[in-house]
């Protein structure tokens, strides 16, 4: 689908800034869902719920790929008609409006929890685009089929959706386990549940992805069991383990002292047994203050 190029508004929102000379913003979409209930995972308070999109391989570099092949082919195949063109590949990379571009593409609409959503696929699916200085007729954009539907703004453990189409980061659970570098926010904590990497109750809430099509892309499958793994397992896993079972994952990025921290707050929330806090004990003198810290909240819900 391809998007035309508006010639005004703020840098992100200027394709001519970012990749001069570009005319037009092709854009994909690629489904991720994996098989398998997440309702199960969430309602276990003895397992760790990891967002769909993170049980496999980080899906940066193969989009990426996959864009570059694409926009390599393009230019073989126009290159002689056309002349040298210039274009670049985007996936969740660089300040590109990924959804605003997607929705004026006709890929969908964004949705009250502020991702993009599609009748037939929903919201689970990456986006990726190739910024080129052919001159494509673009797309029709997608109206919005969210209607009086509040259903993701209900279902957020931890009101992070202020408003229809209104997202405070500070609170998404997303943001608190992926992207904050310090102590997760004692208020908010409780609300994490046993979700130890991202989030999807809006997205599980939201009648369209019944329709949500499963992945047909195998590095997007679930690996080292992490779609049924339980907290006191992941718990014990040393730096080393955490590096080598994550490596080509999204989540190795967040670092194993981030990651102890995660799994303390959920451990917390886990319902008391000798398991439980015996794991919690083994770290109480942690090297990394920040797991301390954490360990040390998650014992006292324990007494």
């Amino acid at each position: 689908m391809a998007a035309h190029v508006s010639p005004a508004g703020p840098k992100r929102a200027l394709p001519e800034a970012l990749v001069p000379g570009t005319q037009s913003i092709i854009t994909v979409r690629m489904n991720y869902r994996p098989a398998g209930a997440a309702e199960e995972a969430l309602s276990d308070k003895t397992r760790a719920y990891i967002s769909r999109y993170a049980l496999g391989r980080d899906y940066h570099k193969l989009m990426r790929a996959r864009l570059q092949k694409l926009a390599d082919r393009m230019a073989v195949e126009l290159t002689g008609q056309l002349g040298e063109f210039t274009q670049r590949v985007f996936t969740d990379s660089a300040p590109v409006m990924e959804v605003q571009i997607a929705q004026q593409s006709g890929l969908g609409w964004r949705g009250k929890h502020t991702l993009l959503l599609h009748r037939e696929a929903g919201s689970y699916f990456f986006l990726g685009e190739i910024y080129s200085a052919l001159p494509l007729p673009p797309d029709a954009p997608v109206t919005d089929h969210c209607g009086s539907c509040t259903a993701c703004i209900d279902s957020c453990p931890t009101d992070a959706i202020v408003a229809p189409y209104q997202l405070d980061a500070r609170r998404c659970i997303s943001y608190l386990t992926i992207e904050l570098k310090n102590s997760i926010p004692e208020p908010l904590r409780e609300g994490l549940g046993n979700r130890i990497y991202g989030c999807d109750d809006c997205q599980l809430a939201c009648p369209w992805n019944r329709f949500a099509p499963l992945t047909r892309e195998a590095d997007f499958l679930p690996r080292h069991e992490l779609d049924i793994a339980r907290l006191v397992g992941l718990f014990a896993w040393t730096e080393d383990e955490f590096n080598e079972r994550m490596a080509g994952s999204a989540i190795r990025r967040i670092g194993h002292d981030r990651w102890l921290r995660n799994l303390a707050v959920a451990l917390g929330n886990a319902p008391s047994s000798q398991a439980v806090i015996e794991a919690l004990k083994a770290r109480e003198n942690d090297p990394s203050p920040l797991v301390r810290e954490h360990v040390a909240w998650a014992l006292a819900r324990h007494q």
